[in-house]
């Protein structure tokens, strides 16, 4: 999970590219970002997994109320990135 979460942040400075489409790019840079972009989700992937993954072994009840937080948490960030 530390490690996932350093390749975001390492990722996350370089994926700016991506919001430049207008500026004229040549192709070969634009393949960069886009490539970039799709590799970011990678270990946000890994993230998401592990934390169902914590939620799946960590033995509360379905009854106890942070579950619910905790799956709306996921949820929307699945969602929402």
């Amino acid at each position: 999970l530390i490690c996932a979460m350093a390749s975001i942040v390492c990722l996350g400075s370089v994926v700016w590219g991506h919001h430049m489409f207008m500026v004229g790019f040549d192709s070969l840079t634009g393949v960069f970002f886009s490539s970039i972009t799709m590799i970011i989700g990678v270990p946000t992937g890994i993230k998401v997994f592990s934390w169902l993954y914590m939620l799946n072994s960590c033995g509360m009840r379905v009854l106890d109320p942070i579950i619910w937080w905790l799956v709306g948490f996921i949820f929307l960030f699945t969602i929402g990135g």
